[in-house]
């Protein structure tokens, strides 16, 4: 997953350096379900593009106990309840934004 602008300045500078390694450690294979970086999705037929994922979700934490190489697949289905979580907070805070700012009027 490209890291969304906002979240930049939460990664460290040396964030390319960590990437390789994960990206050494996993042979260029999904750590999950072992697809082959570059090459067509086992299950998808997608091509398969690597990312490094954080199993706490926090960009901060760069420890390898914390990090794997995932095709977007696995990726995707790791994050859902946490993207389905955040989702509903962003929207509840919206809600209530709203219901202030109409207090007001």
């Amino acid at each position: 997953m490209p890291i969304k602008p906002e979240n930049k300045l939460r990664y460290p500078k040396n964030w390319n350096f960590i990437r390789m390694r994960i990206l050494t450690r996993a042979n260029y294979r999904c750590e999950w379900c072992g697809a082959a970086n570059g090459e067509p999705h086992p299950v998808t037929g997608a091509k398969v593009v690597l990312t490094i994922m954080h199993l706490d979700h926090q960009p901060e934490n760069c420890h390898d106990d914390n990090l794997r190489a995932a095709c977007q697949k696995c990726h995707n289905g790791y994050d859902a309840e946490h993207r389905q979580k955040t989702r509903r907070e962003t929207a509840r805070g919206s809600g209530e934004k709203q219901e202030t700012l109409e207090a007001l009027w």
